[in-house]
């Protein structure tokens, strides 16, 4: 999919409150993701996170299915930053933050992500206001406007 097939509001692609993004450099394709204007920060659901100090990386595992928890992918990433974000419900919590490269379509850009137990929500991801303000404008009624059925990540 390229940038003319997406749906333009001037230079901003238009998307829904639910969207598919894949995170290439992790091995992610596909992530139901919930697009929040709400949230400032991006945010991912993983376990067993570990740090290794001395080479500033962190390993941790994604379960691609809610469903299916023995269902893991093992990842890593440099260690970007570390620091307290407090959540939709209130509470605050020492947060691991890598950068890494989003994908929705032909479209690829650079994104902060923390990392966290989201297991509680809905979705595995949260795109916050962070990542979504260079590119996109938000339909609050509608899922899957630039990654729906139909539409290629190629």
């Amino acid at each position: 999919m390229n940038i003319e097939d997406f749906h333009l509001i001037g230079d901003k692609i238009l998307v829904g409150v639910k969207e598919d993004i894949d995170l290439p450099n992790l091995g992610l394709q596909g992530v139901t993701t919930r697009i929040d204007t709400g949230a400032q920060t991006s945010a991912l659901h993983v376990d067993h996170i570990s740090e290794d100090v001395d080479n500033g990386i962190v390993y941790f595992e994604f379960h691609p299915d809610f469903h299916d928890i023995d269902k893991t992918i093992q990842c890593s990433a440099k260690l970007h930053d570390s620091r307290i974000v407090k959540s939709s419900n209130g509470t605050k919590e020492k947060r691991f933050v890598i950068r890494t490269v989003a994908k929705l379509g032909s479209l690829e850009w650079d994104i902060e992500l923390t990392l966290t137990d989201r297991s509680s929500m809905n979705h595995l991801m949260l795109l916050g206001r962070e990542a979504l303000q260079a590119h996109f404008l938000v339909d609050p009624a509608k899922d899957f406007l630039a990654s729906g059925p139909g539409k290629s990540s190629a």
